[in-house]
């Protein structure tokens, strides 16, 4: 099956109220900024472990990952550009945790996974 229609069909009426109601290119491009941020399986692994609880510090993240610490760190910068990610300094340790809308998209990701199997 191919993935354009064979003859021009339309909508006119449904496609102009969607089109005047999508979404304005700044906000597209912080949501798919965000969703790339998860796309790396590195980054999910940091973020779903993020997600079960309520914040961990690199050392524990490189740990649980098995990734450097450098690296985890790199990971993290990204998530946290992205919005999805924020950290708390405490003395010579940084604590991080998901933000609601790193919350809510992990959760979007895994349910999607989940659906799969």
């Amino acid at each position: 099956m191919a993935d354009t229609c064979d003859l021009l069909c339309l909508d006119l009426p449904k496609a102009e109220l969607i089109r005047a109601e999508q979404l304005a290119l700044t906000e597209a491009e912080r949501a798919a900024n965000a969703a790339q941020a998860l796309g790396d399986p590195t980054r999910l692994n940091i973020a779903a472990a993020l997600g079960q609880t309520d914040e961990l510090c690199g050392c524990d993240l490189s740990w649980i990952t098995g990734r450097s610490q450098k690296l985890v760190s790199h990971h993290l910068k990204v998530l946290r550009q992205a919005g999805l990610v924020e950290a708390r300094r405490d003395g010579r340790i940084v604590h991080f945790s998901l933000t609601e809308a790193g919350a809510a998209l992990l959760a979007a990701v895994l349910a999607s996974q989940e659906a799969r199997v």
